[in-house]
């Protein structure tokens, strides 16, 4: 047999636990049946709570096994009263279970609530470092700042008490190039001196022959060929080597042997060295001495001040120098100084008056301004009250133009109106008498089949060719009044349109100004007629108002 082996245990690759099927005899009921509707993970392995749904249903099965029969009237009675006791009892187990999930949930609730809480004081405990933290670089780089600025302050505070008294110090050459740290060797920016990045290439050698093409192929062409050709012979081996790359045991007890008949060869042919002597005391040169360096003496502090006093004596005298060139040359140049003073003076009443005059040309020039001002203003106004005016009688002009236009086509169609209706008219008395005639005839061979009526068939063929021409006469006659009517529509409407294109302007202005005539004058009369009534009344309110007062006063 062969042995498996795998990665997962039985417990992991079984499934539900195998349920066999049963057989129920007939009449009886086991109780195991109750557990039907458990299943694993549902109620299996019971535990606690499955045991005690257990216990409930064996003592309901075995109450309902006590509960009386229905054959009478106390037994239901006594069965009503354990069926609502049992209901009661139902219910507030129900209320227990509900009670208890309800608690349950709860505590699930408080124990969400505690680590939402827990969370929200990690971030804020977590925010409240980092601003401690940004807090804190804030006022270690302020610090630094402050520091800064202390020691630039503290190096300039003794820079200036090492020369309190303003004496003038004399450059020290030989302790610059003494001390490394002076600015001979590290300068300022400040002072205007700016290293680049690769300052350190400045003291580099720079060599012809090695930093460019034309010097590395004038060197190559300068060398022996051996020098660029190498010639490498490789060594040979030993000993006997096999093809698979290893020594035999023949050749390498040879190698050894080789080795040791050398070692004795080199000891039999060496010479013992003569030991070599003792050295004695020897007699030491001493060496040049070295010419005396050069030390400047610093000067006293009364040379010095007497250096200082005698600079500044020599810029006093200096000034003073070309003080009296100055004074000198005034003096040579006074006429010329003199006439170019009057000459000013001359210039500055010139001058008074040019200024005089330019301000009385101002003041014409604003006079002028502003009365040109004014009469824009006027002539604004008057525009204004004159456009106004224009505009309303344009307005009135334009509207009554179109109201007698209106009115003409009114007219017109009035007129087209009048004729279709004597149209019409015609046509239906043309109708109404052939309409009476007709009814005359009839009539009258009515009348006369009656009187006679033997000779009706004399006279129906009378009758019947009377017809006929009557007929044919009625038709056409209206053919001919229709095609009258017609002609005589159009040689109305051309005579129409004939006059209206005969009309000149001379003539449409005549309309319109009889037009305005018959309105503007009656309406001008009537606001004169208006007016002098309003004078009359006025005379009258003015006595009215005199005696209404004078009596209340």
């Amino acid at each position: 047999t062969l042995g498996t082996q795998t990665d997962y245990r039985d417990g992991e690759a079984q499934t539900d636990p195998y349920s066999p099927e049963y057989i129920v005899h007939g009449g009886s009921v086991p109780e195991l049946l109750t557990l039907a509707t458990l299943t694993w993970g549902r109620g299996l392995p019971a535990g606690l709570e499955e045991m005690e749904i257990i216990d409930r249903a064996r003592e309901k099965r075995a109450w309902e096994a006590s509960l009386p029969p229905m054959d009478s009237p106390s037994n239901t009675a006594k069965r009503l009263k354990m069926m609502e006791e049992m209901e009661r009892k139902e219910w507030a187990f129900r209320e227990q279970e509900i009670e208890k999930l309800q608690k349950v949930r709860l505590e699930v609730l408080k124990r969400m609530l505690r680590r939402r809480e827990e969370n929200q004081n990690k971030v804020d405990a977590k925010r409240l470092c980092d601003y401690w933290q940004n807090r804190q670089r804030a006022r270690e780089e302020k610090i630094k700042k402050i520091r800064h600025n202390c020691a630039l302050m503290l190096r300039k505070l003794i820079a200036n008490r090492k020369n309190m008294m303003g004496k003038l110090d004399r450059r020290d050459i030989i302790k610059e190039y003494t001390d490394f740290s002076s600015e001979t060797y590290a300068p300022l920016s400040r002072i205007g001196f700016f290293p680049d990045n690769n300052f350190s290439d400045c003291y580099v050698v720079k060599n012809f022959y090695l930093n460019t093409f034309a010097g590395l192929c004038e060197l190559e062409a300068s060398l022996p060929d051996s020098v660029i050709q190498l010639k490498i012979k490789a060594p040979k081996p030993k000993c006997i080597i096999t093809k698979t790359g290893f020594i035999r045991r023949s050749a390498r007890l040879e190698a050894e042997l080789a080795q040791v008949h050398q070692a004795l060869l080199e000891k039999k042919d060496k010479v013992e060295e003569p030991k070599k002597p003792i050295r004695g005391p020897e007699k030491v040169e001493e060496p040049i001495p070295k010419p005396p360096t050069l030390i400047l003496e610093k000067p006293s502090i009364e040379e010095e001040e007497t250096e200082l006093a005698v600079i500044c004596l020599q810029k006093l005298l200096r000034g003073r120098a070309i003080q009296n060139m100055m004074f000198e040359g005034k003096k040579k140049r006074m006429d010329l100084i003199q006439e170019l003073r009057t000459t000013h003076a001359l210039q500055e009443d010139g001058q008074l008056l040019l200024k005089a005059e330019e301000q009385r040309i101002l003041a014409l020039q604003q006079q002028h301004e502003s009365q040109m001002h004014k009469l824009s203003s006027m002539e604004k106004d008057l525009a204004t009250v004159e456009g106004r005016t224009l505009a309303n009688i344009l307005d009135f002009l334009s509207k009554e133009l179109v109201r007698l236009q209106q009115e003409r086509k009114i007219h017109a169609l009035v007129m087209l109106a009048e004729r279709q209706r004597r149209m019409r008219e015609a046509e239906e008395s043309g109708r109404r008498q052939v309409e009476e005639r007709r009814r005359q005839e009839e009539d009258e061979i009515f009348k006369q089949a009656s009187e006679a009526g033997g000779t009706v068939g004399s006279l129906t063929i009378d009758t019947y060719l009377e017809d006929i021409i009557l007929s044919s006469m009625q038709r056409a006659a209206e053919e001919q009044a229709r095609e009258e009517v017609q002609r005589r529509a159009v040689e109305i409407n051309d005579i129409a349109y004939e006059l209206e294109s005969r009309r000149t302007r001379l003539q449409s202005e005549e309309i319109v100004a009889e037009l305005v005539y018959d309105f503007l004058i009656p309406e001008a009369a009537k606001s004169a007629m208006r007016e002098r009534v309003r004078q009359s009344q006025r005379k009258h309110i003015y006595a009215a108002h005199q005696i209404i007062h004078g009596g209340t006063e």
